[in-house]
This record gives C-alpha cells, sequence and structure tokens, in this order.
C-alpha cells in the first residue's frame, strides 16, 4: 500500500478532533534525539590580515596572486565550482538528444533574461575579475576574486565585468577579508534579479541584520549563510532550481541536516512531516519586511511615462510588486522536470513553464512544498516560436538604444540562435522555491490554516479529491484500491 494512502487511516483517527487540533499542537518541539546546534560547522578562527597582506596592488589580479603565496590550493578548487563556472555538469534530458548543461552562462530567466551579450552588468556579481565574452579564461587562476566573498562588503565593490569599482583601495580591501558572513552573501544574492529583494521572495537586506520575527534562524540564532551552506574545498552546499536540473541530495541544504529525531510533541505533526515539507508550516508568508516582484512586462520598456522603482523603469518595463505573500504550494522532491532549454519551442497561446518542480502525488520522494511564481512577458522569435533573449546592458544593446529589433537581433547572436526577426511577447512563469525567512514554533502554520474552508491548500491542484479530513473511509478504501474517490464528507 502506497504510503500516503496508509497514512489516511491513520488521519481518520483524527477528524472528529479537528475542532480542537489547534489548541492541541502549538508546534511545540519534543524531546529531539540530538541538539541541533550539534551539527553546524565550527566557524573557523578569523586570522587578521592587516599585518600580512603586503601592496601595494595594480589590479584584482595582483591581489589573487598574493592570496596564492599562502592559499596555493584556493583557486584550483573554486575554479570547480558552479559559484565559478556559472554552469552544471551534462545531464541527460528527455527533450534533447545530446546531455545539455544549465546554469546563468548559458541559459536564459524571466527576470533579467540572460547573462549572455549583458557581462557588463551580470558579471558584478561573479567571483571572477574580466567576464566580458566568450574569451575569458576559465582555468586562469588570477582570474578568481578572492576579495568578492572574503573582503568586507563595506570597503569592496565590484563593477563592470566584475573589476573592483573604480576608487576601490584594493590593499584595504584585502587585509579585510574574512569568513564570509551575510554582508559578502548578501551583496549578491539578496539582490539578485535587478535589486532588493526582486528574485527570490526569502532573500532580502532585511535579513543582513534581522530580528527573530524575521526569520529565526539568523535572526535569534545569528546563523551565518554558510552555517546551512556548508562549505567543502570552496564547494557550497545548496542548488538552485533555475540553474540544475537533477540535484544530488548530498549537494542540496535540508531542514533535517540539523533537526534529527523527534522534534514534534504531536504525533500528527510527525505523520505530517513524511509528506509535508518543513518550510510548509514554518514559511507561511514571502517578503516580510521588502516588497517582492511578482511579475514583469518586458513590452512595455522604452516608453517615455512616469518612472518608479516598483512600477515602471523605462530600461526594463512594467512591474508588479508584493510583500506578505502565501506561497504557492507544489508537490517538490528537489529536482527539476523540466527546464527550459535555449531553442526549445514554445506554443505562445499557452504559459511557458520555464521550471516545472518534479513531484506529485504518487511520488514517494516529493512533498508539499512552498513556492514564489514569477510570471513575465518576455521577447520570442515568432516565426520559429523560441524565446530570444536581447541584449541589455552591452555594447548596442537596449538599455542604451531602446529598440527591440536591433537588441533581439545582437542577443540571438550572443546566444548562437537562429531568429527570424519576428518578435512578440510570450507569457512565462518561474518557480523558485521558499527556503528563508524561517519561523519559530510560535508562528507556524496551525491545522486550520489548511484543514478548513478557504484553507490556503487548494487540495484539487495537489492531487487529492477534496481536503482530506472530509474524506469518508469508503473513499479511502477505493483509493486504495486505486479507484476515484467520491469525496464524500465524514458524517458526523
Amino acid at each position: 500500500m502506497p504510503k500516503r494512502l496508509f497514512l489516511l487511516f491513520i488521519l481518520l483517527a483524527a477528524v472528529l478532533a479537528l475542532a480542537a487540533c489547534a489548541a492541541v499542537d502549538d508546534g511545540r518541539q519534543g524531546a529531539a534525539s540530538a541538539d541541533p546546534r550539534a551539527f553546524l560547522p565550527k566557524r573557523p578562527v578569523h586570522t587578521d590580515h592587516s599585518h600580512i597582506v603586503q601592496g601595494p596592488f595594480e589590479s584584482g589580479q595582483d591581489v589573487t596572486r598574493a592570496c596564492l603565496q599562502c592559499h596555493a590550493q584556493a583557486a584550483e578548487d573554486f575554479m570547480h565550482t558552479t559559484h565559478w563556472t556559472w554552469e552544471s555538469q551534462p545531464v541527460e534530458v528527455a527533450w534533447r538528444d545530446e546531455p545539455v548543461t544549465v546554469g546563468k552562462a548559458n541559459q536564459i530567466n524571466n527576470f533579467c533574461i540572460s547573462a549572455q551579450g549583458n557581462e557588463r552588468q551580470c558579471m558584478t556579481c561573479h567571483a571572477g575579475y574580466g567576464w566580458a565574452d566568450d574569451s575569458f579564461d576559465f582555468d586562469e587562476p588570477a582570474n578568481v576574486d578572492c576579495l568578492a566573498c572574503h573582503a568586507d562588503a563595506a570597503i569592496y565593490n565590484k563593477d563592470d565585468y566584475g573589476l573592483p569599482a573604480e576608487g576601490i583601495d584594493l590593499l584595504a580591501a584585502a587585509r579585510s577579508v574574512r569568513a564570509p558572513t551575510r554582508e559578502e552573501c548578501g551583496k549578491c544574492h539578496f539582490d539578485g534579479g535587478g535589486g532588493n529583494n526582486v528574485k527570490h521572495g526569502d532573500l532580502d537586506e532585511s535579513l543582513y541584520f534581522p530580528s527573530e520575527n524575521l526569520d529565526v534562524h539568523m535572526g535569534r540564532e545569528n546563523f551565518l549563510c554558510t552555517d546551512c551552506h556548508q562549505t567543502e574545498d570552496h564547494a557550497i552546499k545548496g542548488r538552485l532550481l533555475a540553474d540544475n536540473i537533477t540535484i544530488d541530495p548530498t549537494e542540496q541544504v535540508a531542514c533535517e541536516d540539523c533537526h534529527q529525531g523527534a522534534f514534534h510533541q504531536d504525533e500528527r505533526i510527525t505523520m505530517h512531516t513524511q509528506s509535508v515539507a518543513c518550510q510548509t508550516c514554518h514559511i507561511p508568508k514571502l517578503a516580510l519586511k521588502n516588497p517582492t516582484k511578482m511579475s514583469w512586462d518586458w513590452s512595455t520598456a522604452g516608453q517615455d511615462r512616469p518612472e518608479d522603482h516598483f512600477e515602471y523603469l523605462k530600461i526594463k518595463g512594467a512591474f508588479f510588486y508584493d510583500k506578505n505573500i502565501q506561497p504557492t504550494y507544489q508537490w517538490f522532491n528537489g529536482n527539476v522536470a523540466y527546464r527550459y532549454l535555449l531553442g526549445d519551442v514554445i506554443d505562445p497561446s499557452q504559459t511557458t513553464a520555464l521550471i516545472v518542480p518534479a513531484g506529485n502525488i504518487g511520488d514517494p520522494t516529493a512533498k508539499i512544498f512552498p513556492f514564489k511564481v514569477h510570471t513575465a512577458q518576455q521577447p520570442y522569435d515568432t516565426v520559429n516560436n523560441i524565446l530570444i533573449p536581447p541584449r541589455t546592458a552591452g555594447e548596442g544593446g537596449f538599455w542604451t538604444t531602446f529598440d527591440w529589433p536591433s537588441a533581439l537581433v545582437l542577443g540571438a547572436q550572443d546566444a548562437g540562435l537562429d531568429y527570424s526577426g519576428q518578435f512578440g511577447f510570450a507569457t512565462t512563469t518561474m518557480d523558485y522555491p521558499t527556503t528563508h525567512m524561517v519561523q519559530a514554533k510560535e508562528n507556524a502554520l496551525q491545522c486550520t490554516d489548511c484543514h478548513s474552508e478557504g484553507g490556503r491548500l487548494d487540495w484539487q491542484a495537489l492531487g487529492y479529491p477534496g481536503d482530506p479530513m472530509n474524506w469518508g473511509v469508503r473513499d479511502v478504501v477505493k483509493r486504495t484500491a486505486g479507484q476515484p474517490a467520491t469525496n464524500t464528507p465524514v458524517q458526523p
């Protein structure tokens, strides 16, 4: 008998207790088999470099060469990570004849769309120096920017093509190096997509110094990013769906890395964890402090109309931002069922999902998981029916000319796509799993948040005939036998 169908029998025993359910369990932790803090990495003892590093330095590469005098293996290790390559290992997918790679280096999204041809701006967040085009030398250790992750973020900043910003004191930056803090990681990850909290909804500048009600780990416990995203030889655990298709669980971060054993007093809650992700109950809302972008209409870009950061910019188009957002819930097993690849044919009359999370109600490895779903109108070739990335920040790009025809010709050239010269705008979506802004037990969801009329879960979309708490015994028997349930309510 499938695991989830067996669990439905157990659920029936709790039906009559629904009214008292929220009062019975308030998310309190029971006796766990181990203290979660025991699984945290030991933070390195900081070595003050102010009297070690000697200058002067004429370039960022000079700083890296100095770093490698003591840390001889660091650049070599880093160059084997996706933080350096911005591209996954080759993987086979059902809709292509040959293995493909996925990443910011060679694919598109529905925010700023593409890094190809737009290196001037995009590479301000790459931990390298001078990635301007395909001639960038990924095998040159001196091109690794050690300062991007290790210099005090208040002292060091990057500019066009990932080079140090004008006026940066490279000696002061090199002497400030330390283990990365939220400030160093947040410079790129809090501002992904072009601004504060644009992309993810659960990562923004409020997490530099958060309260415990914003994120219990970073606020109450003062976690650093590297406490969860543990690192070995510069390989950082944690993978984003947009840049991967198949993700090795050993390379991903999970709540159970630290929270092991029994940690709920109420067995009904423990039972839920077999099919419901921790994040579903402990991240009830997104964008708690700063609004996040929910839609982006590129078709309106280039028009002369009043500008406002949260509504319209001439270079980017119209936006819709929102905060305190209820996530969208889907089954998710940690991998990607489909990821749009450059050249994939679309049906412009339908919404194109650039990312489809893998998992369904019949997948024993999947759990109900919260997502932010971002919708966009982005350019496509109306003859070949493929999405076309425009050149935006590069020479002759849209942000300079405000001319779609020429920007798309250049963008197709950058991406190596055949382009008919005819374009329109298609609707796309991207799904981002929500894993930050974790709430303490006091703020977690309660039973009636989901199991009530108008609750937050769309049971039918998840594959159920209705709220399992309202099923009759005969419906459970039918589902066990592989027959459709009638969704007959339990009679009092």
